[in-house]
């Protein structure tokens, strides 16, 4: 039997899903209304902008989506180069922990005149924990976007009550699951966010360091 990976629980992914809803909460509500993780939003945006010609403010939807390219590449890089040794963390830890120290940056930067950096920054580290984190209880998923998460999990509903798969119903719980601690991470964050403002980002150190510490446990 394959062993399980801490990094690929089901735990690990609401963890990181939760997190992944507070930071798109809090570019949203806090920094100027961008959608730093799904980057599906900010193209949209940016060709609105383009269309009316509005060239500097389309600058400021293009920089988060050439910071999530970035972020990809250098965590491929990352999974590529590393060299796992005894007593090391594990590279996906590693990401962890560029992503909480890139986000204390952020909760460093004033709110109106540097949210474009900030919302560079929060791009950057959502796509290395959406590139280092794709697989949770076998199945993949997204922790900080939903469409494919509710794509798959509704097919998966569909093959537990037409077709009788039981395990499609576990893994529609899964997705759904995840689904359920996104929104409420977003909840979170939109809450905080009233309460303090720019700081807010902070608190989704919290479960990404709950995330840390789980991936010290041996694989099952």
């Amino acid at each position: 039997m394959k062993h399980l990976q801490p990094s690929e629980s089901l735990a690990n992914g609401l963890l990181l899903a939760f997190a992944g809803g507070m930071m798109d909460a809090y570019t949203y509500l806090c920094r100027g209304q961008v959608f730093a993780n799904a980057e599906t939003g900010n193209l949209v945006l940016l060709g609105i902008q383009l269309a009316q010609r509005n060239w500097g403010r389309a600058l400021y939807y293009l920089w988060p989506i050439m910071s999530f390219a970035l972020g990809v590449l250098l965590t491929e890089w990352l999974r590529s180069h590393f060299t796992p040794l005894p007593g090391l963390p594990h590279w996906r830890q590693l990401v962890l922990v560029v992503e909480c120290g890139g986000l204390l940056l952020v909760s460093l930067l004033p709110v109106g005149p540097l949210d474009w950096l900030a919302n560079v920054i929060v791009s950057f580290v959502s796509a290395m924990q959406i590139e280092s984190f794709r697989k949770f209880e076998g199945n993949p998923f997204s922790t900080t976007m939903c469409t494919g998460n509710l794509r798959s999990g509704t097919e998966k509903l569909y093959r537990c009550l037409f077709l009788r798969e039981e395990r499609a119903g576990r893994g529609a719980q899964d997705y759904y699951s995840v689904i359920l601690l996104f929104v409420l991470g977003a909840l979170v964050g939109g809450l905080c966010a009233d309460l303090l403002a720019g700081r807010s980002i902070l608190l989704a150190c919290l479960p990404l360091s709950l995330a840390f510490l789980l991936m010290l446990r041996e694989p099952q």
